[in-house]
């Protein structure tokens, strides 16, 4: 069994994991890369990983596997500030910037993050 197999809930098909949108792959791909670079144990990030749909549950979170990505990025930000990789500040600071140059960017164009989106 390989270590995505162990991930429960993983939207996949017979080809693999499967994406709603470019920045769930986005995120799936950050959180490999980190652990193939021994940022994080496989087992690490799944009691995390694990932890966030839990707390998501108990929230309120209906667990149709709409949200998984959710809890994947929300895990995925957790272990970048534990390892102090980047902290939470860090984190919204580029989450605001994110939002407002998605605001200004038409619909199917690419969003472009410019200096000027990263000042609060």
């Amino acid at each position: 069994m390989s270590e995505l197999d162990a991930l429960t809930g993983l939207p996949r098909d017979a080809g693999g994991p499967v994406f709603a949108a470019p920045w769930q792959a986005h995120a799936f791909a950050m959180a490999l890369a980190l652990h193939e670079h021994g940022v994080f144990a496989w087992s690490e990030w799944a009691a995390t990983l694990s932890s966030e749909i839990q707390a998501a549950q108990r929230a309120g979170d209906p667990d149709l596997g709409d949200t998984y990505y959710d809890h994947w990025l929300k895990a995925l930000e957790s272990m970048v500030a534990a390892k102090g990789i980047a902290s939470a500040a860090e984190l919204g600071r580029y989450a605001r910037a994110w939002q407002r140059a998605a605001e200004r960017t038409a619909h199917g164009a690419p969003i472009v993050l410019g200096a000027a989106d990263l000042q609060d």
